[in-house]
């Protein structure tokens, strides 16, 4: 069914009521706690809307961590699909829609055919009218992740991938000729009923899906830019570990975009002419899960950890991430991702520069020497200038004892909200007339498990896993 936009602007005005312990705020969105077991996760704590760079998101969860976005219908050969839009290569797309201005994306129609999928639809704005695409995900393959033994944990013994992208998918696609480039990826298929518990026709992260509503719930990433706990969403992977672990969807032929290290080596000012952006994560970082404050989840604070060795040495991480598993949301919750850094995020607020931003991650993969490791140098890290300087003093390299730089795998990761500040004014920030302002508007439109890969090529993978944690979901 289809929600009309004033319906909808109606909807995010109604939805927030302060707390009276300030800051945090409750709310109740179109479809709450009381509807099927696939229509929405239970509502919890809400992050102030002022600090989403996707303002069409109806509200950000911080107890089961958790965005509400606006979900549209399409088709993929036959098959009726249901995707979200969250970062758009041109500007002023971005402010209509409230979605995320990644102008790098604007370089890859043209070099990259196969990462970037042309779809068929009568109106240049995406979701305004009937979209069919050329590929969807299969997400019917079932998730499996073994960690090694402990204390060391990655690589993993064993994986097998869960979604993996069908012939000609890519999330990033374009309408006919265009240069213009959206983030579009495919969160369901089928017309239900659709299983958010298992995801045999979900993405892995998906906790609710409302058709009636046009919403969806996506479990987001607490991670880090430029020194500031951020929220991410995580969609795809170029690398089958790397999608297991973060519980995204396989897609290979993401790596064919350009340039591998911006095409000027590792760091955080890229080439201009390159559809990438650096993210930063660790091998072996310390461990461990954060004592997370009781309202608004894990920070910046002493005890919490990050990195690969990290997502894997907690005992959830081969279980689905699901409302009805409320262990795994309450590892989520306490810190128990990889947490990785990004190097900009789309708003200029401190060393963050919005024209390097782009959801496709290159990731730059580090390893702490032994004597860092020995000195307990091997922490938190929160901002890619202080990891590149560490790289630069040789208390961080490359797998091998390499110097840093890319892995080649992409990670489509957008750029949800700050959790600890304004998002910040620009080009992109809200427009006046709404709390969650942009036209969130709806359209209605008509593999094989992959053996483990051979060790080599796991020391470069990274994921972004669900682990276990001490908490019980507040409810």
């Amino acid at each position: 069914m289809v929600r009309a936009t004033a319906r909808r602007r109606v909807t995010r005005w109604a939805i927030v009521t302060v707390l009276a312990s300030g800051g945090a705020t409750l709310a109740w969105g179109p479809a709450s706690a009381g509807t099927t077991p696939e229509g929405s996760a239970p509502v919890g704590v809400t992050l102030e809307p002022d600090r989403q760079t996707i303002t069409s998101a109806l509200r950000v969860d911080l107890t089961r961590d958790f965005a509400t976005l606006p979900l549209y219908k399409g088709t993929a050969n036959d098959e009726t699909v249901w995707y979200v839009i969250t970062d758009v290569s041109d500007a002023n797309i971005a402010l209509e829609l409230g979605i995320n201005h990644a102008p790098k994306l604007s370089n890859a129609p043209s070099m990259c055919p196969a990462c970037v999928q042309e779809v068929e639809t009568s109106d240049p704005l995406l979701g305004a009218a009937p979209v069919d695409f050329q590929g969807a995900p299969d997400f019917s393959h079932v998730r499996t992740v073994q960690p090694g033994p402990a204390p060391t944990t990655f690589p993993p013994q064993t994986f097998t991938v869960g979604a993996q992208g069908g012939a000609n998918y890519s999330p990033f696609v374009r309408v006919g000729d265009s240069d213009v480039v959206f983030n579009a990826p495919i969160v369901a298929t089928g017309d239900g009923p659709f299983d958010v518990t298992t995801h045999t026709n979900t993405h892995d992260r998906t906790l609710g899906i409302d058709t009636e509503a046009m919403t969806t719930d996506h479990l987001f990433v607490r991670g880090f830019g430029n020194g500031r706990s951020i929220a991410y969403l995580s969609f795809e992977s170029s690398d089958a570990f790397t999608a297991t672990l973060e519980r995204s969807t396989f897609v290979p032929a993401l790596a064919d975009l350009q340039f591998q290290n911006g095409g000027d080596g590792p760091g955080r000012d890229d080439r201009a002419d390159s559809a990438r952006a650096s993210i930063f994560t660790f091998v072996n970082a310390t461990t461990g899960l954060e004592d997370a404050p009781p309202e608004t989840g894990a920070s910046q604070g002493p005890g919490r950890s990050q990195g690969l060795t990290h997502a894997l040495s907690l005992p959830i991480v081969g279980q689905d991430a699901a409302v009805a598993n409320s262990e795994v949301l309450e590892a989520l919750f306490s810190g128990g991702d990889v947490s990785n850094i990004f190097s900009d995020m789309p708003r200029d607020i401190g060393n963050s520069d919005q024209s390097e931003y782009s959801p496709a991650w290159d990731l730059q993969v580090g390893v702490y020497s032994d004597a860092a490791v020995a000195s307990g140098q091997n922490g938190l890290k929160t901002d890619a200038e202080e990891v590149l300087g560490l790289a630069a003093e040789g208390v961080v390299t490359g797998p091998g004892g390499l110097p840093m730089g890319s892995a080649n795998i992409i990670i489509n990761c957008p750029a949800l909200a700050f959790l600890d500040e304004s998002a910040g004014a620009d080009d992109a920030a809200v427009p006046s007339g709404g709390v969650n302002a942009g036209s969130g508007g709806q359209a209605s439109g008509n593999g094989t498990t992959l053996p483990v890969a051979p060790v080599v090529l796991l020391v470069v993978g990274v994921g972004l896993a669900a682990v276990a944690g001490r908490r019980l979901v507040r409810r």
